[in-house]
């Protein structure tokens, strides 16, 4: 599978979110209370929240604010309720895109996520109306230049219970079932790697591309915008950019 598209938008959205730290370190705050509350406080004993903080840290998220998510979720009767949803609809030039959510009020994202698909010249549609196009898997990107062994790579990742592995140029993708995604990960973090990138979400089945420039700038600028609302955690699309 080609990931050519995949790291084009992962540039992206790391651009977007430098601009944007405040709301990178909300989204990160919110993964981290929705996984204690599912797995408990310790990332020793919870995969999920492990992987969270590994993230929240590499976007620089101060210590403080991880501790003091992992409190308030663990603490009896505190913190907010948050539950994920996921919004399905076509962008400019027919892109799919799948919005992964937490929120505390379905409304207010729900109106949210459907003025930011109609503002940009696309629109939101109903369950099941693009999830079609895509396969829920897990990826990991490691970067070539710092692991430039391919071939020792290629055979830790596929030992660790990958699916899939190949050579993108600047990264290496491995591709997992998503109940060997946690479990590859931490094989190859308890090896010495560490990820340029890594996604537990939908992968495309097939890509849409884009001649019109003015089409694609303005689909550029749609994912921008979902990407700092302080609600949409991951914007997922086969935009073959």
């Amino acid at each position: 599978m080609s990931g050519h598209s995949k790291w084009n938008n992962i540039k992206r959205k790391k651009e977007a979110s430098d601009a944007v730290k405040g709301a990178a370190f909300t989204k990160a705050a919110k993964e981290i209370m929705v996984a204690v509350k599912e797995g408990g406080p310790d990332p020793e004993g919870n995969s999920r929240l492990k992987d969270v903080i590994a993230k929240a840290k590499a976007a620089n998220m101060p210590n403080d604010n991880i501790n003091r998510a992992i409190k308030k979720a663990a603490g009896a009767g505190e913190g907010d309720a948050y539950e994920e949803i996921v919004y399905e609809g076509y962008g400019p030039g027919g892109v799919a895109v799948m919005v992964r959510t937490l929120t505390n009020n379905r409304n207010r994202t729900a109106g949210d996520v459907r003025h930011l698909f109609d503002k940009h010249g696309g629109n939101m549609g109903v369950a099941g109306s693009v999830s079609f196009l895509f396969q829920e898997k897990g990826t990991i990107l490691i970067d070539s230049e710092e692991f430039d062994d391919e071939e020792t790579v290629m055979m830790d990742a596929l030992e660790a219970g990958a699916e899939d592995f190949s050579n993108e140029g600047d990264y290496y993708e491995i591709v997992t079932d998503p109940d060997s995604y946690y479990t590859v990960k931490d094989a190859l973090t308890a090896k010495g790697y560490t990820f340029s990138d890594s996604t537990l979400g939908p992968v495309p089945i097939t890509w849409t591309e884009i001649a019109d420039t003015e089409t694609a700038e303005q689909l550029e600028k749609m994912l921008d915008k979902m990407d700092e609302n302080d609600d949409i955690q991951e914007v997922f699309n086969n935009w073959d950019s």
